[in-house]
């Protein structure tokens, strides 16, 4: 298949991860099946999509190694399609998303809210530095920088960063 993003975009982790899961029915079908749902007609129902659309975006995500394949059936065969380890790790930017559209709404308006499952109380997710402990959504505090593995065109964008790579040599 070509590549969706543009070739200087290549090592861009933002661009790379687009193209995985950037799509509107990606999104959607991973929602589901972090709440559970496994079966090609629970993904169907849910979403109304159409069977080969949610044919075509199943394939891309097994591909792409966020979805793993199962037989639970085996006359006639059919399979599910159960969440692999890297599919799970994008748990929270589903969560962070949701919230995202969660804050722009007043608290009546929410259709689906995000509460602990043991006491039932909504939370507030945040993004936050694993070291500190601040969070990141202060576009003052943090920026991004050119890492190790940044080529030219990285190293030039990203030139008087602190910390960027291209600050070191």
């Amino acid at each position: 298949m070509a590549s969706r993003i543009r070739l200087e975009d290549r090592e861009c982790p933002l661009s790379t991860t687009v193209q995985h899961v950037g799509e509107w029915w990606t999104l959607l079908i991973l929602h589901d099946a972090f709440d559970g749902y496994t079966r090609f007609d629970q993904f169907q129902e849910s979403l109304g999509i159409s069977s080969s659309m949610l044919t075509t975006r199943l394939k891309t995500l097994v591909e792409d190694g966020l979805l793993e394949r199962r037989p639970y059936q085996t006359n006639p065969v059919r399979h599910e399609y159960v969440l692999t380890e890297l599919g799970y790790s994008l748990r929270p930017v589903i969560v962070t998303l949701a919230a995202w559209g969660n804050s722009r709404l007043p608290a009546a308006e929410r259709s689906m809210i995000l509460v602990d499952a043991h006491s039932g109380q909504e939370v507030e997710p945040v993004v936050v530095d694993a070291r500190t402990g601040r969070r990141l959504d202060n576009s003052d505090d943090y920026v991004f920088a050119a890492g190790p593995a940044a080529g030219d065109a990285m190293r030039s964008r990203y030139a008087t960063r602190p910390g960027s790579a291209a600050e070191e040599t």
